[in-house]
Order: structure tokens, then sequence, then C-alpha cells
């Protein structure tokens, strides 16, 4: 088993870690004191992520994406990890797996233009009843002459605002349970869709999360998207990888940039004539970290590797969301500790990480379904926690 990284992925590391270092992370205290990102800056970040390869890396070549592996897609997104949500949405482009399941003319209409940044769209699945349970939408796709009828609503959806169309779930066949759900692509300026006010957040500056309101949207058969009734399974099935990336390894970069910044610190504060890092406290919440951080990676790394070799990992994906998202959560508290009274001001970037992590133990299922995934497949025979004999 190699875990030896080769010269094309440091190279890639490298390339990534320079732009967010020079091209994002000065930006970020603009995000944080407005709260919003310019358009005209946002489309000069795009243009220079575009002009050295680095926008749409996740989608595969032959559709004008970059065509990373899942391993070298972790890789990617543990450094974007390294700054705000909403510069690396603008940077390197927010565009998930789902549209993949697409037909042809699909591809052509939605996913090929969101790849060249030309469209933009967002994942509309929670709803006020239907947030952990994704099969509790109540959002309605009625069988017309000539397509659908979309009635209903959908809350904190991510970048709402600066999406011109959305993919989301809905019920088609209310008899059926989980397997009535359909999945659709609406257009943002289709008769019927209303866009809410952007919602405040804890967290995520930038980042607008807002409501959607459907209201007898007519939908041409060229909507939905996959098969009737297959909706669910298509989510959650190909939303996987995009789990492990931007949750999973933003997780992983996030709590390693934190402990970088803590490291530094403990070196450079005096306390008592000697640096703080050379108390046996301050040092054992470096050191827990540290483990923490690497077994979260290594477990990140195994999942991307199952992936790439085509192996089934639900179980992983659902372990390394849990483990890295509880891990930032644990490192972040540590850190703004061993800042103390400075880490919780707002002078420093500290306080706002902070807050940032709290909502990687929420959002693409909380910590709490993820254990109980996690528990119902042990409990069906799942055994990749064992070494194979």
């Amino acid at each position: 088993m190699d875990f030896g990284l080769s010269d094309e992925q440091r190279l890639l590391i490298g390339t990534v870690r320079r732009f967010v270092d020079v091209e994002l992370r000065p930006l970020e205290r603009l995000v944080e004191d407005s709260g919003h990102l310019e358009p005209k800056v946002a489309e000069a970040i795009q243009a220079k992520s575009r002009t050295i390869g680095l926008y749409a890396m996740n989608m595969p070549e032959e559709l004008g994406g970059g065509g990373l592996s899942t391993m070298d897609w972790m890789l990617v997104e543990e450094e974007f990890g390294r700054t705000t949500d909403i510069l690396v949405r603008r940077a390197f482009g927010n565009i998930y797996d789902i549209l993949l399941a697409g037909s042809d003319a699909q591809r052509e209409r939605w996913l090929i233009p969101a790849i060249r940044g030309d469209r933009t769209f967002s994942i509309a699945l929670t709803e006020a009843e239907a947030g952990s349970d994704a099969a509790a939408i109540r959002t309605r796709a009625t069988p017309t002459d000539d397509g659908w009828s979309l009635t209903g609503q959908k809350q904190f959806i991510s970048d709402a605002h600066f999406s011109d169309f959305y993919v989301l779930t809905a019920v088609t066949d209310p008899r059926a349970g989980a397997r009535g759900i359909s999945t659709f692509i609406v257009d943002r300026d289709l008769p019927g869709v209303t866009l809410g006010p952007d919602v405040p957040m804890m967290g995520l500056r930038g980042t607008t999360h807002a409501e959607l309101t459907f209201e007898n949207v007519n939908l041409g058969p060229e909507s939905l998207l996959g098969e009737e009734g297959g909706g669910l399974k298509l989510a959650l099935g190909t939303l996987g990888r995009v789990r492990l990336a931007q949750v999973g390894a933003r997780a992983v970069g996030k709590s390693a940039m934190l402990l970088e910044m803590a490291v530094e610190h403990s070196r450079s504060r005096h306390q008592f004539g000697q640096p703080i890092g050379r108390f046996q406290s301050v040092g054992q919440m470096l050191a827990d970290s540290a483990v923490e951080i690497n077994a979260a990676r290594l477990a990140l790394w195994q999942a991307a590797w199952m992936m790439d070799q085509g192996k089934p990992a639900r179980t992983q994906i659902s372990a390394v969301k849990l483990q890295a998202s509880e891990t930032l959560g644990r490192v972040a508290d540590r850190v703004v500790q061993i800042f103390g009274g400075s880490g919780y001001s707002k002078e420093l970037a500290v306080e706002r990480h902070y807050r940032d992590a709290r909502v990687y133990r929420i959002f693409d299922g909380t910590s709490e379904i993820h254990r109980n995934v996690i528990a119902r497949n042990l409990l069906a025979g799942d055994d990749g926690y064992k070494i194979p004999a």
C-alpha cells in the first residue's frame, strides 16, 4: 500500500494552493465585512481560474472539465478548505455530478454550459419537514398532458440567488414512498418560480441561502432527470463524491490550516517567560489535533481510492463525513482556546473559521444521521472495517 503522492499530484496541489493563497485568501476579509462578493470580482477570479485549467476540475475531460480522479479531486478539495466557501464556488465552480445522469440533450442544455462557466446551478433538496429525512419531501410534480406541474417549497438553498437553474426532488407518486420521488431540472426564469430573500447564517458569509417557491410551474418532459421514481436514489447516489469532497476533504483542509495557525501562535506567543506551546496543556491540544487530522485524511484517501476502484463506499463516505466534520469542530474549538481572547475577537480569522466550522456537522446529513447509516450498514453485513483475509 503506497501513501506517496506522484509528481503530478504534488504539482496539482501546489498550483491550487498558490491560487488559493494569492488570489482568494486576500479577499476573505472583504467578503466577511461586506457579506457578499462583487460580481466583477467574481468574474475576474473565475477567468483567472479558467485560464490555468482549475475550473470544473471534477467534471469529465470529454465534457470540458478537468477529468480528475476521485483521489486527485480530494487532494484539490483539501486545499479549497483553506479559504471561504463563496470564493471556492466562484473560482472553481460548484458543479455537481448529478447532471452526469442526464441525457445528451440535457447535458448540452444544462451541464456543458455550467462546465464552461456560462450557467450556474444549485441542488435543492431541503424542505421545512425534510432535512435529514430526504424522503419526507412534500414538493409535488403532477403529470400533465405535456410534462409536469411543479408545486412546493425548498429552503436553505445555497447559492440560490447566483444560480440560473436548480436540480431538485419532487414527489411524482405519493403512494410509492421513496420510490415515488423524481428529480427535475428547473430554470429559474420559469413562470411560478419565486426566489426568497437571503437567510442570514452564523457563518459562510457571502454564500446566500434562500427559500424557493414553486407555484404550478410548467415543466416539459425534458426536465425529468433520470427515471421517474428514481429521483431519491439518483440524488443520494450521485452526491456521494460531492459529500466526500465538499465536506470531508474541505473539513480536513480547514482543520490542517487551523492547526498551522495554532502551532505558529504557540511558538510566538509568550507567557511566564516561555512560548505557550511548551505548556503541557497547549501541547496536548496540538498533538490531539494532529492525530485526528491525520486519521481523517487517511480515511478520506481510503474512501477516494475505493471509489476510483469502482468499489462500493457508502459506509466509508458516511464515516469520512462524520469523522472529518467532528474533527474540524474539535480542532476549531481548541484553536480558539489556544489563541485565548484574541481567538474570540473578530480581528483575527480564527473566530470566523470557528463559526464556519459549525455547519459541517449539519449539512449533507447530520453527524447523527451518518452514525445511523454506518450502524445500519454494519448490521446489514458490511464488513469494510475488517482487514481482508
